[in-house]
């Protein structure tokens, strides 16, 4: 098998940011991200979905190291002040690497 290696940014934030974010995103040049529904507890209470913005989110995104760094520092400076949002880095080994 053939692997190789990317970075796995994933974000974890309130829903309300959903537009926002993904907007960033693109424009910052990701390739493309999954998005799915999260719920869960932390620094800012349970967050549950009881209202549609009122969820969190999880926003999975595959790439070069380089460029899952400049995405998170860029969620850091504009996000992390105001909004409850995490963000971690792991690396993946993908067999497609030419998606990513």
């Amino acid at each position: 098998m053939n692997v190789h290696t990317r970075t796995l940014l994933t974000v974890i934030c309130e829903a309300a940011l959903e537009k926002k974010l993904l907007a960033d995103l693109e424009a910052l040049g990701a390739p493309g991200w999954t998005l799915s529904d999260a719920r869960g507890r932390g620094a800012r209470g349970v967050r549950s979905a009881g209202w549609e913005t009122d969820g969190n989110i999880r926003v999975e995104i595959i790439c070069a190291r380089d460029l899952a760094e400049r995405l998170a520092a860029h969620l850091q400076t504009h996000y992390y002040a105001n909004y409850a949002m995490v963000c971690y880095l792991a690396e993946v080994d993908v067999l497609r690497p030419e998606k990513f």
